[in-house]
């Protein structure tokens, strides 16, 4: 009888998503976990902050659901994990991408990068979810760590320091960056972002997204203050300068 210890680690799962188009290349199958420990003020997902403990999974379980959907990922598709913060739960995700490598499926971590620490027990669990990742999509939200508090209610020295570590080990990342007006879109913060950027080298794409209040009747729906009330999304124009700040070629027409 096999003991406590030697169980596979359960997952908490949110939400799925089978035919994911923005989650990484090409067809991805996007698995949204519970938890996250940022606060967001524009997040359009608050409704997977919380561990509700519903919905576990084991990674065998989580992963034989997504490969189902193989034949549709076709030769660069694959599993995306997203959340909420996927590294909050870091052994089930290991285990789960074990498993994607196994049938050589493309992984995917879609992360904020908040956790990150290379204090121990983390740093060798990371070490070790990494031999099994392709790709991490990583949010930079705010270059000023202050600033970045304020609208997370993290500073950010601990995601830089895990966008260092990916460069310096050889992991493709593409980084995103949430434009906000009168928030996330200051001119010097953007070029000291495209600074850091360009002195990693790993970074295979970088993408702007515009603000959208799409997500705002969830916070309605939990009761939970929205301080972005009457924030306007980004122009089309504000987003075109503010890919040119990050240095993001204009794409053909």
């Amino acid at each position: 009888m096999s003991s406590p210890a030697s169980a596979a680690p359960l997952g908490y799962v949110h939400s799925v998503e089978t035919f994911g188009l923005v989650d990484g290349p090409g067809v991805r199958y996007v698995l949204f976990l519970q938890g996250c420990r940022m606060r967001c003020r524009y997040c359009h997902n608050p409704e997977t902050w919380a561990f509700s403990r519903e919905n576990a999974q084991t990674p065998r379980e989580a992963f034989d659901a997504a490969y189902r959907y193989h034949n549709y990922w076709k030769n660069n598709g694959g599993l995306t994990v997203s959340g909420g913060e996927p590294l909050l739960q870091i052994e089930f995700l290991t285990e789960l991408f074990r498993l994607a490598k196994q049938k050589g499926v493309h992984t995917t971590l879609d992360t904020c990068g908040q956790p990150f620490t290379r204090a121990e027990p983390f740093y060798s669990q990371f070490c070790e979810l990494m031999q099994y990742t392709d790709l991490v999509m990583l949010d930079i939200k705010e270059w000023d760590s202050a600033r970045h508090k304020a609208l997370t209610g993290h500073g950010n020295e601990n995601i830089l320091d895990m966008a260092r570590w990916l460069s310096d080990h050889g992991k493709d990342m593409w980084v995103r960056h949430v434009l906000v007006p009168g928030l996330t879109d200051d001119a010097d913060a953007l070029r000291e972002t495209r600074a850091f950027i360009e002195s990693l080298a790993t970074v295979r794409r970088v993408e702007v997204l515009p603000y959208h209040t799409l997500g705002l009747f969830k916070w309605e729906k939990l009761g939970i203050p929205y301080t972005l009330d009457g924030v306007p999304t980004p122009t089309g124009e504000e987003v075109r300068r503010a890919e040119q700040l990050l240095g993001i070629e204009p794409a053909d027409e």
